[in-house]
């Protein structure tokens, strides 16, 4: 069956990711890449992809009702995979209004041109399908009152040693939202303005809330590439608080494969959790990438310890995250395919044979390529 799917924050780090899988997995879909190519997006990512006949990269802003629009009609969109966001929490706090901005009445922007188009068909929703991904970090912080640990009630296969949980609780799609952070404020309302289109005007939607994701391709102001890249270069590793911050950390590629059995398999107005069972202080996190880096560079065990540097908290920083996928894993089968070790030396390894790609980014020379391609566009 031939689709024409658009995929926004294509051109993003998870965003990649998923156009790369639908693109190869897919080669009857016509898939569109939307993308602003904000500093976080980087066409280098796709260059694998960029001849593909069933591939097509569009520069726009979300935000652009009328240029939406007119792509919805003129390429007879059926379905849009919406990944196009403002991320980065420490930004959100500087810069709440470009959080507002994209994050709320971009996604508006994308529901009502989808609304109209879909509407004026003979058939209307019929074969239509509008996925949002969000973030569980709208529904605020868990608490740490089992440090000990506990066996979750889900089956794992995130860590070798077996899985451990820093409390009793956990974010289940039923979870009131609770949102601390400018970033994850923006994000609940859009969540709420996807499921208020379904229930105003019968849009069949979906909303996915998904946990720290890492992996090949991220952009390196998030902790992990970051760390990796500080390491290699000997450069201090600033550690919020005391580092005892969990969170629940995904492996990027299997964050694609949700996405893609949710597309075609969710349910119409359900919501979904996807998390990696795989919980990690911030302190425990740092010293597993210290480990692995050091031993690829055979560097003594050890030896970039000391580049911890203690820094004061981040403002309203949440405690813990934990996310329950039992709904996932139990209505669509999907499980995380990689132990968090495995998956953790696999994105070290990537970014270390890659270090053109960190360096052209942290120099900024990533811009170069689509500014020479797209200028004037």
């Amino acid at each position: 069956m031939k689709r024409n799917i658009v995929i926004t924050g294509g051109a993003g780090f998870i965003g990649s990711h998923v156009v790369r899988l639908f693109v190869n997995k897919y080669p009857e879909y016509n898939i569109i890449n939307l993308d602003k190519l904000t500093y976080a997006g980087n066409l280098v990512n796709l260059k694998d992809i960029e001849d593909k006949p069933n591939y097509r990269f569009v520069k726009m802003d979300i935000c652009d009702f009328d240029a939406f629009y007119q792509l919805m009609q003129d390429e007879k969109i059926d379905g849009i995979i919406h990944l196009a966001a403002e991320s980065h929490v420490d930004r959100s706090i500087k810069d709440p209004f470009t959080f507002a901005k994209t994050n709320v009445m971009g996604t508006l922007s994308l529901l009502q041109a989808a609304k109209l188009y879909w509407e004026s068909l003979p058939e209307k929703y019929e074969g239509k399908r509008f996925y949002h991904i969000s973030t569980d970090e709208v529904y605020g912080a868990l608490s740490m009152n089992h440090p000990e640990g506990i066996e979750p009630p889900f089956k794992t296969v995130a860590s070798s040693e077996g899985h451990k949980a820093y409390g009793d609780d956990f974010f289940y799609e039923t979870t009131k939202y609770n949102p601390h952070s400018p970033y994850s404020a923006s994000k609940a309302s859009s969540d709420h303005f996807v499921r208020a289109y379904h229930d105003t005007y019968g849009m069949p939607t979906i909303v996915t809330n998904c946990s720290n994701n890492y992996g090949p391709y991220q952009f390196p102001e998030k902790l992990i590439p970051l760390f990796i890249n500080n390491i290699r270069n000997g450069k201090p590793l600033p550690v919020y608080g005391k580092g005892e911050n969990v969170r629940d950390w995904l492996f990027v590629e299997d964050h694609a494969r949700a996405i893609d059995v949710i597309f075609h398999k969710g349910k119409i107005n359900e919501t979904y959790n996807i998390g990696g069972f795989n919980e990690w202080k911030n302190i425990d996190l740092i010293k597993v990438m210290i480990k692995t880096v050091d031993k690829i560079l055979g560097n003594p065990e050890g030896y970039s310890l000391d580049l911890i540097t203690y820094v004061t908290d981040r403002l309203g920083h949440d405690a813990r995250y934990a996310i329950d996928s039992s709904k996932l894993q139990r209505e669509l089968g999907w499980n995380p395919s990689l132990q968090f070790e495995e998956g953790i030396e696999k994105t070290v390894r990537w970014y270390l044979d890659n270090q053109e790609w960190m360096d052209n980014i942290t120099s900024g020379e990533y811009e170069k390529y689509y500014q020479d391609m797209y200028k004037g566009r």
